[in-house]
C-alpha cells in the first residue's frame, strides 16, 4: 500500500503542477510583448507613472518567475538527481542565480507597492527576503557538502516559489466563496499565498527528522 502511494503521489503532483504551470504561462503571455497597461498593470497605473523603474522591476519579476518555477519543479525530481546529477547541478545553478539576482530582488521592489496597503506590503517584502535567504542558504549548504541542510532550504525556497501558483489559487477560491472587497482580498491572499506552503514543508521536514 505504501509503495503504491509512493508511486501515485509523484504522478498526481506532476499532473497538478503541469495544469497550474500552463495557467501561469497563459498569465505571463498577457505581458508579451512589453506593454504598460495590460492585465494587472491596468490597476497599477499610478505606480507605472510615478515610480521610477517600476515597470523594469515588474517585468523582470514576471518573466523570470516562470522559469524559476519550472526549474524548481525539475529539482524535486529524484530520478533526475540520481541518473543525471550534472543536469541537477546545472538546473540548480540556474534556479539559484535567477532567484538571487532577478526574481527575489524584483519581487522585493514591487512588494513595497503591493495592493492592499501595509499588511500586503509587509507580506510580499517578507516573502522576497525569505525567498532570497532560503535560496542562498540552500546554495551555501551544498557548497559546504551539507546535503541534508541543502535539501531542507531548497524545499523551503521552492515553497515560496510555488506561491506564484497558490496565491492565484486562493484568490479564485475566496472570490468564488466569499466575494470579498478587492483590497481585503489582496491583504488575505498576500499571506495565504505562501504561509501554508511553508508550513507544509516544515511539517514534512519535521516528520523526516523523526524517522
Amino acid at each position: 500500500m505504501r509503495k503504491n502511494l509512493s508511486l501515485l503521489f509523484p504522478l498526481i503532483w506532476t499532473i497538478c503542477f503541469s495544469y497550474f504551470f500552463i495557467l501561469m504561462i497563459k498569465i505571463t503571455w498577457q505581458y508579451i510583448p512589453f506593454h504598460n497597461d495590460v492585465a494587472f498593470l491596468q490597476i497599477k497605473q499610478s505606480e507605472v507613472e510615478k515610480i521610477p523603474f517600476y515597470i523594469p522591476f515588474f517585468y523582470t519579476h514576471v518573466y523570470s518567475a516562470i522559469f524559476v518555477l519550472l526549474a524548481g519543479f525539475f529539482q524535486l525530481n529524484t530520478t533526475l538527481l540520481k541518473r543525471f546529477p550534472a543536469a541537477h547541478r546545472n538546473i540548480g545553478k540556474f534556479y539559484v542565480f535567477t532567484v538571487l539576482f532577478l526574481s527575489a530582488p524584483s519581487g522585493l521592489f514591487i512588494g513595497f507597492f503591493a495592493n492592499g496597503g501595509l499588511y500586503s506590503q509587509i507580506s510580499f517584502v517578507s516573502l522576497s527576503i525569505l525567498w532570497f535567504y532560503f535560496t542562498l542558504k540552500g546554495f551555501t549548504s551544498i557548497k559546504n557538502k551539507n546535503i541534508h541542510q541543502h535539501k531542507a532550504f531548497m524545499l523551503r525556497s521552492f515553497a515560496l516559489t510555488f506561491s506564484a501558483v497558490t496565491l492565484r489559487f486562493w484568490k479564485v477560491i475566496l472570490v468564488y466563496l466569499f466575494h470579498p472587497a478587492p483590497m481585503d482580498l489582496y491583504q488575505i491572499i498576500a499571506w495565504l499565498g505562501w504561509i501554508p506552503n511553508l508550513l507544509i514543508v516544515e511539517y514534512y521536514l519535521y516528520n523526516q527528522l523523526k524517522k
